[in-house]
């Protein structure tokens, strides 16, 4: 009789083994420098009169760039394209990601749809999104004691008549 001893990461290996041979098996099936998409790093930020977002899609043309507003969600799609110029077989390593994205952004009913800049410099596609008037934060004056006030100013207490 064989005695085997038991290795808990036995089952471990066996798992990695069999989801690597799942993925080799899906890219063998196209070609991985077309199909593999990417998903660009994004930033989003928020002040009292707009929601900016900042999108980070190196190498791909502005042409190649649809932005869209549509019941209060925006949408970016775009395509980065593998140059053709060099044959894939002189590749010792290709890291970048190529294919088309496609995000998604829910907008706060603050944001007024009708006022959207994009801008596109250096890689980074910047989205500002103007709030609505009614959604941008006012001043509001306090009247006490015929003295009027703003935010943190001191307030001169009203000289009392007959007080000690």
């Amino acid at each position: 009789m064989v005695i085997n001893r038991w290795d808990p990461f036995r089952e471990v290996a066996t798992l990695q083994n069999r989801v690597n041979s799942l993925f080799r098996e899906m890219n063998d099936a196209d070609s991985p420098l077309t199909t593999a998409s990417f998903v660009p790093a994004v930033d989003i930020y928020e002040d009292s009169k707009k929601v900016v977002l900042k999108l980070e899609v190196p190498g791909i043309e502005e042409k190649d760039l649809d932005i869209r507003v549509e019941n209060n969600t925006l949408t970016v799609k775009g395509e980065r394209k593998f140059e053709k110029d060099e044959k894939e077989e002189n590749f010792h390593r290709i890291e970048r990601r190529y294919g088309s994205f496609y995000r998604a952004f829910t907008l706060p009913s603050t944001v007024d749809v009708e006022h959207v800049n994009a801008n596109y410099t250096a890689g980074i596609l910047k989205l500002e999104l103007s709030k609505k008037p009614e959604a941008q934060p006012r001043q509001i004056r306090v009247n006490l004691g015929g003295q009027t006030t703003f935010g943190e100013r001191k307030i001169e207490e009203p000289e009392l008549v007959g007080a000690r």
